[in-house]
């Protein structure tokens, strides 16, 4: 079997190309990112392409899957760069899956496609997906889950799976998702427990978590299982501030929902952090999902907690832990003065 990986060198690629390399059906591997990594894999075989402009059909040819994971989550400060990279890119990919004859077609969607939902009663995935239009990432998301209607409409032979997990973490990830959501201002060093003074007890703050491994399991088994549709993934516990309070050894204090938007807000207008107040909203809005189709239908099961996810997370960021592609390049003091000099959430 001949597996393109789309946006295969971040968080999530890495881990998808990982599960995909120990599993003797596939034989082959093509990982697909805009800046090539030093990451040497036994099965991959790397391409350079932007989804934007490249000539995916060519590299697309010969393919028995295709998971498509690439996405841009900066600059917040021009989204018309993210609208062009996620909305229109994924767009050219899907049309270059028709047009080359691949099969199968398993597409990273998200929690964040879902519209507003409860927080105590988990939602299937029949839930509508119109996203949370405050949000420049829910507005794209769910743009692409219209996109894929129409796809699998015009093309019944292609077998679709849409993805739609809850957030994502892994130890070699904390450099990479530090860059993208606390900016180069966070002293990540210092986020370890005890350490924090307080964490804010917001209403309305529940989310779920998933170790970057459990999620490049469940795009193995999508790959290689005769599934199609949409597969909810997120790992026990559902987080809320009393959970991270304890894992990080700090106490709790009230912050009105109101009030953490407006410092999110404050912080990216000027520039000090790259995480756009939409974000913040969307946290608040989204449901907990059911997960109970991909233990059922796909067979999967994390290994791995919600809370061991995010203490990976923690532990990654004191040791500025990375691996060798562009977007986890581990944190050193020359890429800290980079995104100081070229904006904070304005470039990608």
């Amino acid at each position: 079997m001949r597996v393109i990986v789309v946006g295969a060198t971040g968080n999530v690629g890495t881990s998808v190309v990982s599960a995909l390399e120990a599993d003797p059906e596939v034989t082959s591997i093509v990982g697909i990112a805009r800046r090539l990594p030093g990451w040497a894999p036994g099965k991959t075989e790397w391409r350079a392409a932007d989804v934007t402009d490249a000539d995916l059909t060519a590299v697309f040819s010969g393919a028995d899957a295709v998971v498509h994971l690439a996405w841009l989550f900066q600059p917040t400060h021009d989204p018309t760069v993210t609208w062009r990279g996620n909305v229109l890119g994924s767009r050219r990919v899907f049309e270059a899956v028709a047009e080359a004859g691949v099969p199968a077609l398993v597409y990273a969607s998200s929690v964040g496609a879902y519209s507003p939902g409860p927080k105590d009663s988990p939602v299937d995935e029949s839930w509508p997906t119109h996203g949370w239009p405050g949000a420049a990432y829910g507005r794209e998301k769910a743009y692409v889950e219209r996109l894929l209607d129409l796809f699998e409409r015009d093309h019944p032979g292609v077998r679709v799976v849409r993805m739609r997990p809850g957030f994502i973490f892994k130890r070699e990830s904390a450099s990479g998702q530090r860059r993208l959501f606390a900016g180069p201002l966070l002293p990540q060093r210092l986020v370890r427990p005890g350490w924090i003074p307080f964490m804010p007890d917001i209403p309305g703050l529940r989310f779920q978590a998933l170790h970057s491994d459990d999620a490049g399991e469940a795009y193995r088994l999508a790959v290689t299982r005769p599934v199609s549709g949409a597969f909810n993934l997120a790992a026990d516990p559902v987080i809320d501030p009393v959970e991270l309070a304890g894992l990080l050894k700090t106490r709790l204090v009230p912050v009105s929902p109101w009030l953490a938007r407006t410092a999110v807000a404050t912080g990216w207008r000027l520039r000090l952090v790259p995480a756009s107040p939409g974000l913040v909203e969307m946290a608040l809005q989204i449901p907990v999902m059911d997960v109970t189709r991909a233990r059922t239908e796909l067979g999967w099961e994390p290994r791995h907690t919600s809370l061991q996810a995010i203490r990976e997370l923690l532990d990654g960021m004191q040791g500025g832990a990375g691996m060798d592609t562009p977007p986890l390049e581990p944190d050193n003091l020359q890429m800290r003065l980079h995104e100081l000099t070229t904006g904070v959430g304005r470039r990608p």
